[in-house]
């Protein structure tokens, strides 16, 4: 009897053991699939474009995982040039599932190395917007006209002064579906008015000393006047250029009113994240 009730205890035990095997290799083959399903492979390569008088040198990434055509979104760089800080933008967002075009507003790839020469090459393309119209409309062309894009789903980013450009070039009429702006000037060469058709978002620093008061509450004004679909939303105590880590030291070694804010930079990365996915319906 003693020898029978040992066996079941064995046969007992070997029944967990093996049950357990078998939910932990359930668990392994599901973590496996999750893994497989949001597995992210992002291709990034320079690209050179042009109007009838300027090359243009930009950057597109797509995520090699998707499958079939993604909607495409241009990526609007700051005030210092098509730099590293405009390709990450594009990479994050080929993460997120999109094709993103790192845009060159002012040709050849030219950086400004000081504040007074990026101030010269932003105030030369604001003042010729005809040109730099081309310029953007030569990059919605060339997102439009990779593989990988959808191109009747265009949308656009832009900081700072590329926040500033995108809102101008949907202000004028572009044909993009959304634009999502940080920390961007709000006194345009094209203000809102009837041609626009793109859905906003615009998300700024309520300490940004680059806006002022009046211009925020004339710009709200004139979307309304418009009926215009958009959202507006200022982050409390965020100053200039929250979302670029090289804000502080460029504040510092520059004395500019920038500051980095790593809580508004996630929040507004996630905010730009849902309105796309809005526009899009993924």
């Amino acid at each position: 009897m003693k020898n029978y009730k040992w066996l079941l205890l064995v046969f007992a035990i070997a029944l967990t053991a093996c049950k357990s095997e078998k939910k932990n290799n359930t668990e392994k083959d599901e973590i496996d699939v999750i893994i497989e399903e949001n597995e992210v492979k992002v291709i990034g390569e320079e690209i050179s474009y042009e109007t009838d008088s300027t090359i243009m040198k930009g950057y597109i990434a797509h995520n090699e995982a998707m499958e079939g055509k993604s909607p495409g979104i241009i990526v609007v760089h700051e005030w210092w040039g098509h730099d590293e800080f405009a390709r990450e933008k594009a990479d994050e967002l080929a993460e997120l599932g999109y094709v993103a075009l790192s845009v060159d507003m002012y040709g050849q790839g030219k950086q400004a190395k000081h504040p007074d020469e990026a101030m010269e090459f932003s105030s030369n393309v604001m003042k010729n917007f005809d040109t730099a119209k081309q310029r953007f409309m030569a990059a919605i062309e060339t997102l439009k006209e990779n593989e990988n894009v959808n191109p009747n789903k265009i949308s656009a980013i832009g900081f700072c002064f590329g926040g500033s450009v995108a809102l101008a070039m949907a202000n004028s009429g572009s044909d993009l579906d959304a634009v999502a702006v940080f920390h961007s000037g709000l006194e345009l060469p094209v203000m809102p008015n009837e041609d626009l058709k793109a859905k906003l978002l615009i998300q700024n620093g309520a300490e940004d000393m680059m806006i002022t008061d009046e211009q925020e509450k004339e710009f709200k004004a004139q979307l309304e006047a418009i009926n215009a679909d958009y959202e507006y939303i200022a982050y409390e105590g965020v100053k200039h250029s929250f979302t670029n880590k090289d804000a502080d030291s460029l504040a510092k070694k520059y004395d500019l009113p920038l500051a980095y804010d790593k809580e508004a930079a996630t929040k507004s990365w996630e905010r730009m994240t849902n309105f796309f996915e809005e526009v899009y319906s993924y």
